[in-house]
């Protein structure tokens, strides 16, 4: 059977292992820009600040201004082995769901010693088989996770965090706490880029998805379908919708800057094709075939085989032009993943 993109399997490609950006670029905006053309198939290599000069004035570029937390927590067991809680988000009564490692030994009941004020109690087990924590600590909750909690990078990441991550591992714009991973895309952005896209006269559009840790989860069964996908907050606020509204109106292009721009947008249009204001958890699932009907432009950075990133990017790019691209990508040295280079997706 031909590679089509409707089998999880077509989404593998080799990928050698020094491809992998394990940091970021010495400055912020230096990373190289692989734009695709989706209409003509022409492959083409930039660099990021070559960005401002390819989107026009009255189009707009949409931003995920959701802010990182430090949601690794890493301590040891009651008999001193290390152990590992990585939040996931706020639930009631002061508590917070987590995945845990070793989670086989961390069952209800046990605790988590993190620091000489900072505990956390193992409280239940979900349905999904991560854990509700509560944590012991004189401290205010957010206090404690801001001074022993570490940034979250991903598991390709391999060194341990450090000083500079909690910046660079940041969008510019970053605002509202709530992400265990960062927005990507966005993390090329440099207030020089922005402020002269907007004297350019680009249009600006904030929007929050907050990252779940299921970004990173590969898809595991064969047919894509039967992925289940996890649930991200997300928050459209009622300027963006007017803003994207105009844009439209006045015949200009939407450039989603990274899949979770994407992911929201295409949970909020309405059923007429207009944007509005709306808020609440998205499960999208975007692979091929889809029809956008929020996004016109897609910048992104190169993701994982398997993974639900790169089939939402060969849903919009196409799926034989994509693969091409990662092909190329590697050819041609590309930094990948996280603090890798960025692809542009033009062309109608």
């Amino acid at each position: 059977m031909d590679r089509d993109g409707s089998r999880t399997s077509h989404y593998d490609f080799d990928l050698p292992v020094d491809r992998i950006a394990q940091q970021p670029t010495a400055r912020r905006g230096d990373s190289r820009l692989m734009v695709v053309n989706r209409s003509t198939g022409e492959i083409s290599h930039k660099s990021f600040g070559d960005l401002e000069h390819l989107i026009p004035a009255g189009d707009a570029i949409v931003l995920n201004t959701t802010r990182v937390f430090r949601a690794r927590l890493l301590g040891i067991r009651e008999n001193g082995t290390p152990a590992e809680v990585f939040l996931l988000r706020p639930l009631e009564d002061s508590t917070w769901e987590a995945m845990v490692h070793p989670g086989g030994k961390l069952k209800p009941g046990r605790t988590v010693h993190i620091a000489d004020d900072f505990e956390a109690e193992i409280v239940s087990t979900t349905e999904r088989r991560t854990r509700v924590v509560r944590f012991n600590t004189q401290l205010s909750i957010g206090q404690a996770i801001e001074k022993y909690g570490h940034v979250p990078l991903p598991p390709y990441i391999t060194r341990a965090d450090e000083k500079s991550d909690a910046e660079r591992y940041q969008t510019v714009y970053a605002k509202e706490s709530g992400s265990v991973a960062a927005p990507t895309a966005g993390l090329h952005f440099t207030p020089e880029i922005l402020a002269n896209l907007a004297a350019k006269g680009v249009r600006r559009a904030d929007l929050i998805l907050h990252v779940g840790a299921g970004t990173f989860k590969p898809v595991d069964v064969e047919h894509p379908a039967d992925h289940v996908m996890h649930e991200e907050s997300y928050v459209l606020p009622p300027d963006t919708a007017d803003l994207l509204n105009e844009t439209r109106r006045s015949g200009g292009k939407i450039w989603a800057v990274g899949t979770t721009s994407v992911r929201t947008l295409e949970s909020a249009i309405g059923e007429d094709g207009t944007f509005v204001e709306k808020s609440g958890d998205t499960r999208i699932f975007i692979r091929p075939p889809y029809e956008f009907r929020a996004v016109d432009r897609l910048i992104t950075n190169f993701h994982l085989p398997r993974s639900t990133l790169v089939m939402l990017v060969a849903a919009f790019a196409g799926y034989d032009l994509t693969m091409r691209a990662y092909q190329e990508a590697v050819g041609e040295r590309y930094r990948l993943y996280s603090y890798g280079d960025a692809m542009l997706v033009t062309g109608d």
